[in-house]
């Protein structure tokens, strides 16, 4: 399917908005991106009826994208355990008591065989997670080793490595390298709860670093932290008012594993699954050409509220049977959900 041209006013009439877009609901081109929201407007398309912020996100998501196609990832772990950092919901971080085997970095072979067997289940992007603070000058030539190997399987490249000096960024853009995540987590006011090594401005300067390079930048964040709607609102304005949108945008929901702070303090609470797909329909909105991702927690999810995140304008998915450390939606489940509702893989992003 071709990728709908925006029009300058969707064929329905809009919704009424709150105030705080009175002065602009009759003019605005909702479909073209813009990086000048206010956490006042974001709050507001929060506070929209859903059925209201449905049908917007829609509007948004059928300009740039078809509807029925979902590009798939598959994540691997490339190093596990015995992070430095001290994330609360990380059960490889420092601070974590849980039950985890600490392996080393794998090898280039290992990654190859991982990439050809995501490739013959559907997956069209291999994206690879070490346990590390920051990429160093030592690992790099087996990085981009693997980054070189898992591109001749004729699959996109992802990398998250930690934080990344300019000059690691520039080595991995020769290298070949499609995507680096690094997520922002959470709200600049609600960050210093659930991390302490490293501060929010570092997780920024990694983001321009990685743009600056001309790598895509995959970056969302975690729902089920103890935020508050307003936290969700700051996570997604930090991402929505960068220089460029992050290309992917995957929106986690917190999985709560046995030794983790997070898990063992009990200072959080479920999020309401409507609440999650108010935030994936929020990020459409705010980015439009942005892949929305469905990351971790997806496999407790039901096919319905699958169905309602998706129509909300998640258009991408982790697809294998596990994410780094915790467990993600079984192959034959998916495919099933895909056959369901009409859902077909996305060969091709396109607006890559």
């Amino acid at each position: 399917m071709t990728v709908h041209t925006p029009t300058a006013q969707p064929s329905a009439p809009m919704p009424v908005l709150p105030a705080v877009f009175a002065d602009v609901a009759g003019t605005r081109d909702w479909t073209q991106p813009r990086h000048d929201w206010t956490r006042e407007e974001i709050e507001a398309l929060f506070a929209l009826p859903m059925m209201d912020l449905l049908y917007l996100a829609q509007t948004v998501h059928r300009a740039w994208f078809d509807p029925n196609s979902i590009q798939r990832s598959t994540l691997v772990n490339i190093k596990t355990g015995a992070c430095p950092e001290d994330c609360k919901y990380c059960s490889q971080s420092r601070t974590a008591k849980a039950k985890l085997k600490i392996e080393p970095l794998m090898g280039v072979e290992e990654v190859r065989q991982a990439a050809v067997r995501a490739r013959d289940t559907g997956a069209t992007r291999l994206c690879m997670g070490a346990a590390w603070r920051s990429l160093k000058e030592r690992d790099l030539p087996v990085i981009v080793d693997m980054i070189k190997a898992v591109r001749a399987e004729g699959l996109q490249t992802c990398m998250t490595l930690g934080m990344l000096k300019p000059e690691l960024a520039t080595a991995l853009r020769e290298a070949g390298l499609d995507y680096y995540n690094h997520n922002v987590d959470t709200s600049p006011e609600h960050y210093g709860k659930i991390i302490g090594s490293r501060t929010y401005q570092d997780r920024l300067d990694t983001l321009k670093a990685v743009q600056d390079v001309g790598i895509k930048v995959c970056s969302g964040g975690i729902v089920g932290l103890g935020e508050s709607r307003s936290d969700r609102a700051g996570m997604l304005h930090t991402l929505a008012t960068l220089s460029t949108h992050p290309n992917s945008v995957p929106i986690n929901m917190l999985v709560k594993v046995e030794g983790t702070p997070l898990a063992d303090e009990g200072v959080t609470s479920d999020v309401d699954e409507i609440e999650f797909v108010r935030t994936i329909a929020v990020a459409r909105i705010l980015m439009p050409r942005s892949v929305v991702r469905l990351s971790a927690g997806r496999h407790a999810m039901s096919v319905s509220t699958q169905a309602l995140a998706f129509m909300a304008g998640a258009n991408s998915m982790f697809y294998g049977e596990e994410l780094l450390t915790t467990e993600n939606s079984a192959m034959t489940r998916d495919n099933q959900m895909f056959e369901k509702l009409g859902i077909s893989a996305m060969s091709k992003n396109p607006n890559d």
